[in-house]
């Protein structure tokens, strides 16, 4: 089958990192003749450096990858049409999808979310007001009554090999940098938005009592960190005040990614793309959620926490909660950031636990791209 995704650039790397994704593993793992559509490349580009943002169209690991300009109006449409995140597709594709004679399977692949109404919601049609079309609701989710997560075949084997290998750590960090772990070190990744409380972070990992490396990327995160320890930003920079060592590394491709979360005891991550990533790592993880009108945000991050948690004592549950919501600048009126933190950093032990059982436990559900393939599927059967 042939397949058209859309996807509008709204976080920079979550919309385009999961929908990238899911084109590579459709195209490799179920043979589909996949165009990806993407209003901003440059994005792309720095995912998977292959990638020309200059050119209108190529092909990258299977997927035929297109600008997102006047020239997706007037394409001829595919059998299953993805709308990644409620982008809206060109009225004039929509009219084209209508006159079609056997229209596509139109589906609205919508965000991520732990929230209970997602199981309801999930699958269900929308009649178009004014053409003979009906959209389809596909929500990932946590449990089995949703559309799952990105998981390709093979991440799981991948994972356990690197994790399992001293040379193939080392010759990575080495790669990137990232000097040799010292004997006791605890490793930290760090992935945020501009908005988060970096400075109070490492404040606290330079007061923790073993060395602590920080592995950051150049970006708004990186820029916060050379600003409080006065150094450069620069790939390449390394400073030090403390126990606290950090590196300053150039912003990696998607699979260089995962091994950078593979390889670290703490993942700070955010948005959607890297938030599932590091549930897949199996180690303790932060969310930096994006920020939503209305507070939705804060919703969708407690509802994560609560679900995340379960099964925790109740110390640590509250610790990885309470450190949540004030990572996210949610609990102005809390305890202090270092009590806080210091909580929630001495229950790593026991969450590096819950985080590998956690893994495991999603990954009995079947992934994203799998049950999308058998949605689809079915309702070209049904021909609804």
């Amino acid at each position: 089958m042939r397949w058209d995704i859309f996807c509008k650039v709204v976080d920079n790397y979550g919309d385009i990192g999961v929908s990238w994704r899911l084109a590579r593993q459709l195209a490799a793992e179920y043979g589909a003749d996949v165009r990806l559509w993407v209003d901003e490349l440059d994005s792309l580009e720095r995912l998977c450096a292959v990638v020309d943002a200059t050119l209108p169209a190529q092909v990258v690991q299977g997927v035929d990858v297109r600008r997102w300009d006047e020239q997706a109006a007037t394409a001829r449409p595919a059998d299953v049409v993805i709308e990644a995140f409620g982008c809206d597709i060109p009225e004039a594709y929509l009219a084209s999808m209508a006159a079609s004679a056997a229209p596509p399977v139109w589906v609205n692949l919508e965000y991520l979310s732990a929230e209970d109404w997602v199981a309801g919601c999930h699958g269900l049609p929308s009649r178009h007001p004014r053409l003979p079309l009906t959209r389809h609701f596909f929500f990932p989710g946590f449990t089995g009554e949703t559309g799952g997560l990105i998981r390709e075949s093979g991440l799981y084997d991948a994972r356990d090999a690197f994790q399992a290998s001293s040379v193939a750590k080392r010759t990575f960090w080495s790669r990137l940098q990232v000097p040799r772990r010292e004997r006791n070190e605890w490793r930290v990744s760090l992935f945020c938005y501009a908005n988060a409380p970096v400075p109070d972070l490492l404040k606290g990992l330079s007061a923790h009592p073993h060395p602590v490396r920080l592995v950051v990327a150049q970006g708004p995160a990186a820029i916060q960190v050379a600003d409080w320890f006065g150094c450069s930003s620069e790939p390449g920079t390394q400073a030090e005040l403390g126990n606290l060592g950090v590196s300053i590394i150039q912003f990696v491709e998607q699979p260089d990614y995962d091994k950078i979360l593979w390889g670290c005891d703490l993942n700070f991550v955010r948005g959607e793309d890297s938030f599932v990533r590091a549930q897949w790592a199996g180690r303790p993880l932060a969310w930096h959620i994006y920020p939503q009108a209305e507070g939705a945000h804060e919703v969708k991050l407690s509802e994560f926490a609560r679900r995340y948690s379960h099964g925790l004592h109740e110390p640590r549950r509250e610790a990885v909660e309470r450190f949540l919501r004030v990572w996210n600048g949610l609990d102005a009126g809390a305890a202090s950031f270092e009590e806080i933190w210091r909580s929630f950093a001495a229950n790593q032990s026991a969450l590096r636990l819950h985080a590998e059982e956690w893994a495991w436990k999603l990954a009995e559900q079947a992934n994203l791209a799998a049950q999308l393939v058998e949605f689809v599927d079915k309702k070209r059967r049904s021909g609804v």
